[in-house]
């Protein structure tokens, strides 16, 4: 009796251990040529840390209770800021995409508004919010609401005609028509919104503790500037990073579940 030799696909669950352990190979590989570029005298340590005593600084850090104060600040101002910015996102993108009314008051101020830069709103936040957390949240709130306004926006005027029309010939409301057509059409691009809004997010929670802030990882890099200390510039930069990747995985995670439904192309090969 011959036996089949066809090879059986890999089962998801295996492609993606495997695809999240290619995802390691290009840091580590980083953080080893590092490490063999100082330990060799190629790059000055005064400049560029070892991998090795940036893991000392943070380990030193989580010791004496620092690292949960500075990441425990900047968490909660990032998810409040996020939470408020991509809320008020939501509603004004569904409004303005629903209404050219709307589109035509709202939209040329918002566009003028997107591009002025984060810093440029700091001074203004400061004088009139003074110097707590209220002018940090709304400047984090405020990189976070542009990018999910515009990709719902988009979301809910790319819909297909056609799926509207269906919707109007079964006499659906206009709540139902938003609720069961346009936002679900619509995700897609309310998820790249919100995951673009997220990153924006971290990079204003930088721009605002590092001026006005006592604790929070941009204080912890700008204390790191003003002390000489690369190391701990370093460990601030790669806590960011690992905060913004595990808050994207996230939201890709809650992606993935919520657009189950949709059968598009994933790239091709393994």
């Amino acid at each position: 009796m011959l036996m089949s030799t066809t090879q059986q696909p890999p089962q998801p669950a295996k492609r993606s251990r495997l695809k999240a352990l290619r995802g390691w190979l290009l840091p580590i590989a980083l953080l080893l040529l590092v490490e063999l570029l100082v330990r060799s005298n190629l790059v000055p340590a005064h400049q560029l840390p070892a991998p090795s005593q940036v893991a000392q600084t943070l380990y030193s850090l989580a010791l004496s209770g620092e690292l949960s104060k500075h990441v425990g600040a900047s968490l909660l101002r990032v998810l409040t800021g996020f939470t408020l910015g991509a809320g008020l996102g939501i509603a004004f993108g569904i409004w303005v995409g629903l209404s050219r009314r709307a589109e035509a008051y709202l939209d040329p101020s918002f566009q003028g508004l997107r591009a002025i830069p984060s810093l440029a709103w700091v001074p203004l936040l400061l004088l009139w919010l003074g110097i707590d957390e209220t002018p940090k949240v709304v400047l984090i709130a405020l990189g976070a609401f542009f990018p999910v306004y515009l990709a719902l926006l988009a979301g809910i005027r790319n819909v297909d005609r056609k799926l509207v029309e269906v919707g109007q010939l079964y006499r659906l409301s206009r709540l139902g028509l938003v609720r069961r057509v346009l936002l679900p059409a619509a995700l897609p691009n309310l998820f790249t919104g919100l995951r673009g809004a997220l990153s924006l997010s971290w990079m204003f929670v930088v721009a605002a503790e590092l001026i006005a802030a006592t604790r929070g990882l941009g204080y912890l890099l700008s204390d790191g500037r003003e002390t000489s200390r690369p190391d701990l510039v370093i460990a601030a930069i790669l806590l960011l990073a690992v905060l913004g990747k595990l808050s994207d995985g996230l939201i890709k995670f809650v992606e993935t579940r919520s657009l189950r439904w949709r059968d598009s192309y994933q790239g091709g090969g393994d």
